[in-house]
């Protein structure tokens, strides 16, 4: 009982280490992640703030902060109940979300959580993992496609392993709670994205275009032709 207890508080402990602010402040420059972009310390924001050459070592650190306590859990208590697994979960998830070296702040928990999960059903994580690739690609937005990934993460446990459900769906409404922000501004159409989403058909302009370049282009689009160009009225040519 003490033993468990100890590591329950080890997990809080460790999973509450912000890695997204100290790696931004070790290797970033001036900006406080907490003051730019949503303010958040997790590794979207990052990618917003410093690009993903920061933002990839802050997801990895973020997944092993949640893996590795419910990994080694299962080694030190092999015939444990999976409720004690859950507790092991739920306490990294809890301690990424809201941290005790931030004032119980944090960040929104979809890296942690995957990373429990990943050590407890690494199959529906792994399909999680790819709807949340896709989303992200195809629209640009990591809070809808975190949304959509853990909608698919309940979806899959419910049919591959349903004995873990309550700690998927636990989690899943972690996630979206801490994402209420974010799901209102999905609704009003003003979340940003951090990757260029996908354009069907031809790409977008943002920047009106100099009325007199069109006349120039050619009449696909091309290259403009001599023969195209409006000439001014008397030249010969």
């Amino acid at each position: 009982m003490i033993a468990g207890m100890c590591w329950l508080a080890l997990t809080y402990l460790l999973a509450a280490v912000p890695f997204g602010l100290l790696i931004t402040t070790l290797y970033g420059g001036d900006e406080d992640i907490r003051a730019e972009g949503s303010g958040n310390i997790g590794a979207t924001n990052v990618a917003r703030v410093y690009g993903w050459r920061l933002a990839v070592p802050v997801i990895l650190l973020d997944v092993g902060k949640g893996l590795v306590p419910v990994v080694f859990a299962e080694v030190l208590w092999p015939g444990a109940s999976r409720w004690w697994f859950g507790a092991v979960a739920l306490t990294a998830f809890a301690g990424h979300v809201w941290s005790v070296y931030l004032s119980f702040n944090g960040g929104k928990g979809v890296a942690t959580g995957a990373g429990v999960m990943l050590g407890l059903a690494p199959i529906p994580t792994l399909f999680a993992a790819l709807a949340w690739s896709v989303v992200l690609f195809v629209s640009g937005r990591s809070s809808l496609a975190s949304l959509v990934a853990t909608g698919v993460l309940v979806g899959v446990i419910w049919q591959v392993d349903p004995a873990i459900l309550p700690l998927g769906l636990l989690l899943a409404v972690g996630i979206f709670v801490s994402h209420t922000a974010n799901i209102r501004r999905l609704i009003a159409g003003d979340e940003a994205a951090i990757v260029r989403p996908v354009r069907w058909g031809r790409a977008g302009n943002n920047q009106a275009e100099d009325p007199t370049l069109l006349l120039e282009r050619g009449p696909a689009g091309g290259a403009p032709l001599a023969v195209w160009r409006v000439q001014p009225a008397g030249d010969p040519s």
